[in-house]
């Protein structure tokens, strides 16, 4: 393995003193969908969190469910208080949170914006994120993550 790349994610990990194992892997512009990741990185896919930015009714926000499920928008709304949230425009992606789409983590944004995660993280005791890089992925101790974002857990996936 080459040497590990300190992004912004694994940097803030560091100076809260929460420690994190890096799984690097092959990606490419055309496969940067969940089912990749889980074919590259040895964890079970329950346990691989994928990060979305969203737009709630007056700011953006953040919300990581499992790499494979998709997000229930209204779901996510009740659950953060907005009448509606809405999935932003990739080309927005950058230069709201200062991530590429398939790099974007939790940790580490331009600004913090309000996180939420599914309930299913509650199952996890380790979890794997993007790292802030395309090809990086940090794995945490979930409750550390949670308590670090200070992340708000509620049922978000569609059934």
């Amino acid at each position: 393995m080459s040497k590990v790349v300190k992004t912004n994610a694994l940097r803030l990990l560091d100076k809260a003193k929460i420690s994190y194992e890096i799984k690097e892997y092959q990606y490419d512009e055309e496969h940067l969908g969940g089912e990749h990741i889980v074919s590259q990185v040895d964890m079970e896919a329950k346990d691989i969190f994928k990060t979305l930015v969203l737009k709630g009714d007056h700011d953006y926000l953040v919300c990581c469910i499992p790499v494979l499920e998709e997000i229930d928008l209204k779901k996510l709304a009740k659950l953060s208080h907005n009448k509606s949230v809405s999935m932003i425009h990739l080309k927005d992606l950058l230069q709201i949170t200062g991530y590429l789409r398939g790099g974007c983590s939790p940790i580490g944004m331009k600004k913090k914006f309000d996180t939420y995660f599914d309930s299913s993280i509650n199952e996890c005791t380790k979890v794997a994120l993007s790292a802030g890089k395309r090809g990086y992925q940090m794995i945490v101790d979930a409750k550390e993550l949670m308590d670090y974002l200070n992340a708000i857990v509620g049922n978000v996936i569609k059934e």
